[in-house]
């Protein structure tokens, strides 16, 4: 089995801002480099077959390189538990009809869309259940650099599952446009 998702790799400069933003918070897990990516769409375990499907419909995708900028933090939770801390981008029209364009050439994958809404971010650090901290986090001492960088490819990435968390293997390349 695989376990895909299709990102972004934000260049080195927004990934050297991020990195110089990560904070000390207790009980927070703060991405590394190699885990640094904007995820377009999460496909989650798939067979050979349907791997090789999921390839081959990404390589129809036709949209126009963008540019991104950093902007701001925020967290995630659920049920009232913060999950994870995120960097936001802009502007959101690129990337947003770029996660349609993936969307759609999943769909003919046979692949069916998310239900959640997309909200563009690179995750920064993530929480073990029973870690995240009570109260407000000192978000503004994470702020990012506004940073910006040209987005001219996305990937298909397979993800590994270890005790340490997960790493990330680029299996395939899509130029933008």
């Amino acid at each position: 089995m695989h376990r895909l998702f299709i990102a972004l790799r934000p260049p080195l400069p927004m990934r050297e801002a991020l990195l110089a933003a990560m904070g000390d918070i207790p009980g927070a897990r703060w991405q590394d480099d190699a885990q640094l990516h904007l995820t377009l769409r999460f496909v989650g375990e798939v067979d050979r077959h349907v791997a090789e499907d999921v390839a081959a419909a990404l390589g129809a995708v036709s949209h126009p390189a963008f540019t991104l900028r950093l902007d701001g933090v925020g967290c995630f939770d659920r049920r009232g538990r913060i999950d994870n801390i995120w960097a936001g981008v802009t502007p959101h029209p690129p990337v947003k009809s770029l996660h349609g364009a993936v969307t759609a050439a999943l769909v003919r994958a046979g692949i069916p869309p998310e239900e959640r809404a997309f909200v563009p971010h690179i995750t920064l650090a993530r929480f073990a259940r029973g870690q995240a901290p009570s109260g407000r986090l000192p978000m503004d001492s994470l702020w990012p650099d506004p940073v910006e960088g040209q987005f001219d490819h996305f990937l298909l990435y397979e993800s590994h599952l270890g005790a340490s968390g997960a790493s990330y293997s680029a299996i395939a390349r899509y130029r933008l446009g």
